[in-house]
């Protein structure tokens, strides 16, 4: 496919807590653009402060898009986010030639830049009794079923990820077929440049800056935001560091200490994931977060 002159979507990339706001709405003012989050949580308007939404002042400086776009009670995927941000992308690129996406979410992005295989959509009430029994019965229960229905994806996929396994589960039961066999590895071509940027730290500073920020969290107010949203902590887009573990506070099963330690580990191993998952992608070209004129400046050679 042919690319558009000039058109460039430029991808800021990296683990939470690593500073890509902050460069995300540097690059945005520097090429006088705006900004498509990549990122599965700050798109619900329900959540704010543990999704560390970018912040009032930041939204006011470059309109940015995926931001509190959507309810929790709406199914968001991969597949979604890829419709939305080629969407928006060509309606931004009408009237600029260079876009900031910026966002920690591995899967969307790579949706963004490649597409996704096509993987059949499976009835609904499977996906609700699915669901309906993970809740009841817990990880165990849903790894044991991977395990003995589609032991491909047991062997080779994320089982500790309850949102990839009920998938997995969801297709082979309305398929007949491991949803690893829809994978086509085939890279769809898109008609605008794409530069791929990464932030990194050393790791005591990126640890710091993640305690620093569930510190922020809780002083913002963040165990009251997870109170509010109790009656909804079922819902898919709550299963996430930060809230789960204040549920279990509520829950007495943890104290609130506890419960903030929890959060900081468990960022801590999320990071870690991210940093695995973006290292492999050998388009992305590393920076530490700090060096935004660098940035720049391989962006406009590129």
């Amino acid at each position: 496919m042919a690319k558009r002159s000039g058109k460039t979507v430029v991808v800021v990339a990296g683990p939470t807590a690593v500073g890509k706001t902050t460069v995300a709405v540097s690059l945005a003012k520097h090429f006088h653009t705006e900004i498509i989050s990549a990122d599965s949580r700050q798109c619900f308007k329900e959540l704010n402060i543990g999704v560390a939404r970018p912040s009032i002042e930041e939204l006011e400086l470059v309109p940015h898009h995926f931001i509190a776009s959507h309810s929790i009670h709406e199914p968001v995927t991969a597949a979604s986010f890829e419709k939305y941000a080629l969407e928006k992308a060509e309606e931004l690129f009408q009237k600029y030639d260079t876009i900031i996406m910026v966002g920690g979410t591995g899967m969307y992005i790579k949706a963004f830049c490649e597409g996704l295989d096509n993987i059949p959509e499976v009835d609904i009430v499977i996906r609700e009794n699915i669901i309906r029994n993970y809740e009841a019965k817990g990880l165990e229960w849903l790894q044991k079923e991977i395990q003995e229905k589609d032991s491909e994806f047991y062997n080779k996929g994320e089982i500790q990820n309850p949102q990839r396994m009920m998938r997995a589960l969801e297709v082979m039961e309305g398929t007949g077929q491991s949803i690893l066999s829809f994978r086509s590895g085939e890279k769809k071509q898109r008609d605008f440049n794409i530069i791929k940027v990464g932030l990194e730290l050393p790791k005591e500073q990126l640890q710091q800056h993640i305690n620093n920020r569930v510190d922020a969290m809780i002083n913002s107010g963040l165990v009251e935001e997870v109170k509010s949203l109790l009656p909804h902590r079922n819902l898919n887009a709550l299963q996430t560091v930060g809230y789960a573990e204040l549920f279990d506070y509520f829950d007495n099963k943890l104290s609130l200490d506890e419960a903030i330690e929890r959060i900081r580990i468990n960022t801590r191993q999320y990071a870690k994931r991210q940093m695995t998952w973006f290292k492999k992608d050998k388009e992305i070209r590393w920076f530490e977060s700090s060096n935004t004129k660098a940035i720049i400046d391989f962006i406009n050679v590129g």
